[in-house]
């Protein structure tokens, strides 16, 4: 092979830099190109879940919500009507969509509270910004899903 197949040495050793930032950005910043909610609303801490099955909210434990710290998250599931619900089997999930990661832990559910509350432990965002917190909650033979949106400070 001649070396007219190959960047000039020069040229490529100028390009490394670029090379290297574009994939450090792309590999945070490819996912969606839509923005976060701008209404108020999308941001309240008590929701309708998807199908209209649960009114659910939570607390953060502390308040604010931390940034780069372990917390908890107190979660509270009742019916439409405001009757608790026990007994819930429930599945916690976290995304960053304009970065396209999840969270850097793995929360779950670790202990039921009583009165429709329910303990999640392991949550840990490791950046600002728009975050969504999901939660698939089971009950009652009815399957549901809730999306909280977060912004949150630096």
């Amino acid at each position: 092979m001649t070396a007219t197949h190959f960047l000039p040495t020069r040229r490529l050793l100028a390009l490394t830099p670029l090379l290297f930032a574009a994939a450090l950005a792309g590999g945070c910043m490819h996912a969606s190109h839509a923005g976060p909610p701008q209404a108020a609303g999308e941001y309240a801490t008590e929701r309708v879940s998807a199908q209209g099955a649960w009114r659910i909210s939570y607390k953060s434990d502390p308040t604010p919500i931390p940034v780069h710290r372990l917390h908890a998250w107190t979660l509270h599931v009742a019916s439409p009507d405001g009757t608790p619900v026990t007994g819930a089997a429930i599945k916690v999930d976290g995304d960053m969509p304009q970065h396209g990661h999840g969270l850097p832990t793995r929360p779950r559910v670790t202990r039921e509270l009583g009165n429709g509350d329910y303990l999640v432990e392991g949550v840990k965002f490791q950046m600002g910004g728009w975050w969504v917190m999901d939660f698939e909650v089971t009950a009652a033979g009815r399957t549901d899903r809730v999306r909280f949106n977060l912004q949150l400070g630096k």
